[in-house]
């Protein structure tokens, strides 16, 4: 019983610091464009000349 008194503290501290690390990444911008990168997957850009 003793040990749920450093548990649940600890559950809620590291709780708190996930959702503030997801809270920091919506507020960076980190979800603003989410259908960019598949299509420069998929874009045929030849724009080095260099390679063969």
């Amino acid at each position: 019983m003793n040990m749920l008194l450093y548990l649940i503290p600890i559950a809620l501290f590291m709780g708190g610091l996930g959702l503030a690390a997801f809270l920091w990444s919506l507020k960076s911008g980190q979800y603003d464009d989410l259908e960019g990168a598949s299509w420069r997957v998929l874009a045929d850009d030849d724009s080095d000349p260099t390679v063969t």
